[in-house]
Order: structure tokens, then sequence, then C-alpha cells
């Protein structure tokens, strides 16, 4: 070409969740079902949408308005109920103006850091969710920049590590936090948010939360609001709908903006994503107008306590079938679906397998086997993949120097669920002993 395409960094945008669907595909080709756990899809997983659900989205269908353009904020009656279930938890209080709606939270994710000076950096956690972590280091033309969650700790985070980080990099202008956690099912106790906000104030730094998470919580866990916590400083909120109604075709996500102006520059970052919004139009209609008749239904409140039961007792048989096996590290989940289980890399050799059945699938794991520096983690993701048709992700996936993998916790039923862990289970001792 006449001159360079691609932008320094573009080679950070990465998504294994999806990449590893490629490996499988092939082995599908050959006649071979897979057990998919790489993606939160709660539909692939047998999830049902309820009846009275789908009636309220069948009833918008033949309504007019649900074909046109909405305000480029967003529907304002949509915004005006999220801002009173914002409001009602007593923390900082915001309007229908400081709602901003996108066409999912990755559209979200992509124009926060488009609008960012490449220089000014985002602090994220680590193991991190592949969209946050490819899209700052894309905007800033280098490797992600992150903090440790600690699996010996119940994968809380290391908020020494957080602070030094903080202290002698003065590029970092906002701390991201996930939580309830994606990869880790990790739910943040009211302290350590606090102890966020204190390194916040204290280097005069941005908070953004990534919250979609936030209804998704068992076995006697809730989550802390960031605007429970934040007092008055400036916070993104991060939020959607596509796990918890479960809807994630719709692609319908949000910004909650706090205490916007109390900061120039922060204030002068929404005018400038409501002005990207507005440029566009708006976002897709449809789910926002779906957003206040399901999450005010008679049904929903129970709907969620029963979704969230089950998956709390998925969590429970997954401790049970994993917990005790050597040469891993498990911390059962608290709250979203997912979970990372890390290797004791003292026990990984680049000599370890699983057995192979066929011949076709052996041959296709040699020529995935031929990059001879790929991580030990995403060596055991090829070989489960082969031996026991199983799709996870590797953690090296996450920006993380971990060595494991994440898995769902979605399985609707129960014998599939089960009989999938006790085959990776199984996976896990026969490889470490090979």
């Amino acid at each position: 070409m006449r001159q360079l395409l691609l932008r320094p960094g573009a080679e950070e945008l990465s998504y294994e969740i999806r990449g590893i669907v490629k490996k499988a595909r092939q082995i599908e080709a050959l006649g071979f079902p897979i057990t998919w756990e790489n993606i939160g899809d709660p539909i692939q997983k047998s999830n049902h949408v309820p009846d009275w659900m789908k009636a309220i989205i069948a009833d918008l269908l033949k309504e007019d308005k649900t074909y046109g353009y909405a305000d480029s904020k967003g529907v304002l009656e949509t915004r005006k109920f999220l801002a009173t279930l914002n409001n009602e938890k007593g923390g900082t209080q915001i309007t229908a103006e400081d709602i901003l709606f996108f066409n999912g939270l990755g559209d979200a994710i992509a124009k926060l850091y488009q609008f960012l000076v490449p220089t000014a950096r985002i602090i994220g956690p680590s193991p991190a969710y592949s969209t946050h972590s490819s899209a700052e280091a894309a905007h800033a033309n280098t490797a992600p920049i992150t903090y440790r969650l600690d699996p010996d700790n119940q994968w809380l985070p290391d908020m020494e590590d957080l602070y030094l980080k903080v202290k002698y990099n003065p590029s970092i202008v906002g701390i991201l936090i996930i939580n309830p956690d994606n990869p880790t099912g990790m739910v943040y106790p009211k302290e350590v948010l606090e102890g966020f906000v204190k390194i916040a104030d204290e280097f005069n730094l941005l908070l953004i939360a990534d919250e979609i998470y936030q209804n998704i919580t068992y076995n006697g866990i809730e989550a802390v609001a960031l605007a429970e916590v934040i007092g008055n400083r400036p916070a993104i909120s991060l939020k959607g709908i596509s796990k918890e109604f479960p809807w994630p075709g719709a692609r319908c996500g949000w910004m909650e903006f706090y205490n916007r102006e109390a900061s120039k520059e922060f204030s002068k970052l929404c005018q400038t994503l409501e002005n990207a919004k507005m440029i566009e139009v708006c976002s897709t209609i449809l789910p926002q107008l779906a957003i206040p008749r399901i999450m005010s239904h008679p049904e929903y409140h129970s709907y969620r306590e029963h979704a969230n039961a089950q998956i709390g007792k998925r969590s429970d048989w997954m401790r049970e079938i994993l917990g005790d096996i050597n040469g891993i590290k498990f911390n059962p989940t608290q709250g979203a679906f997912y979970n990372t289980i890390v290797f004791d890399e003292r026990l990984l050799s680049p000599n370890q397998s699983l057995p192979v059945e066929d011949e076709r699938l052996q041959k296709l794991l040699d020529s995935w086997l031929e990059d001879q520096e790929m991580p030990l983690d995403k060596r055991f993701v090829y070989y489960l993949l082969a031996s026991e048709r199983i799709c996870v992700v590797p953690i090296s996936s996450f920006c993380s120097d971990l060595r494991g993998f994440r898995v769902t916790l979605l399985e609707e039923k129960e014998e599939v669920f089960k009989d999938t862990f006790e085959r990776l289970g199984g996976a896990i001792r026969r490889y470490l002993n090979s």
C-alpha cells in the first residue's frame, strides 16, 4: 500500500473468547459435538426467556414507535426509570440526563477509550476482560496497564500493587473496576470498593465500573454499587441487559455518569460521548423500550431470584467436583457466571498431553501445537478440546501471567453440567499426571 494502514496498537485487539471457536468449529466439521464453555451466552446453554418477558417484547413490536428513532441519549422514559433505580440505593444521585445508551457495552467501551488522549491510561484488573484490555491497549498504542487480582486471596485485588502502579505512573488517569468480576466471578466487599475510592481521591483519578453483572449474585452475596461509595468522585458505571434478562442479542448497554460537574475534564468527556452518539443518531430502540416494562413486572424480582439461586447451586456443584483437585487453585464464585481456574505452574510442562482417540483430531491438534511459544495453559485448552471436545478459554488470553482457564456456570441441565465438569476434572488430573 502507498502508506501504512494500521495504527500502532491495533494488534492488541484480540478476543480469544471467540477466537477459540475457530478451532472448535474444525472439530465440529468432523462430526463431533462440542460442549461450549467459552462464552457467557445464557441462551446457548439452555436458558429460557420467560413467556411474560416475550409477551412484553411482542406487544412492543405492535407499537409504531418501536420502529422509529429514540432520543440520541436513549428513550427518556427508560432513562428516568434507570435513574430512579440508582437513586433508590441512597448513594450518588443522577437524573435521566446522566444516562447514555449504546448498542451493547462493547460499543460503550470502544467509545470511551476512543476519545481519551493516547497518553491517558486506564489501569484495569488482571485477569482482564478482553473487551476492556484490548480497547485500552489499542487506544494507547501499547500493552495495557493492569493491577493484580490474587487467586490466593479469593481473587480480591492486590491494593498495594494498584497503589504503587498508580503512584509511579502519572499517565494513569483512571481505574477500571469490574464488579462482579469477569472472568473470576468474585464480588468485591464494600471496604474494597472504598479502597479504590481512597486511591482515586489521593491521585485525582476517574473511576470506571463495569457493573453489568450487578444483579447476578448468589449464595448470600450481594453486590455494592459504585454509586454507593464514591461520594463526590467523578465516575462512570457501565450497565446492560445482555445477561440479566437474558437478552444478549439485543446489544443494549448504557453509561451512568456520576458527579459530572465535579471535574471540568470529566464533564467534557461526558459531553463528547453524548456528541458522538448524536452523530450516530441513536442506539437500538426496542430493548430500551422493554427495560422499564420488564424490570417493573411483578414477576421480575422472583425470576431473577430463582435464576441467581440456580447459578449458586451450580457454583456449589462445581466446587464439589473441582475444589479438591491437586495442582489447581479453585475459588468458588459469588457473582456473574464464570469461574477462573488456575494451575500451579510448577506442575505444568510442554510435554504433558491427553489421549486423542481419532486420528483426524490428532492431526488437527498437531497443527495447533506447531507454535512452540504458546502459553502452557493454551496448550492444555487445545488438548482438552481435541480429547474431550470441551471448549474453554485460556486465562493467558485475559491479559494475565497466570496459567489457567475460564469456564461458565450457565448450563441449565443438571446432568449435562455435572457430566461436563466431571469430564473436565478427569482431564485436569490426567493432564497433570501425564
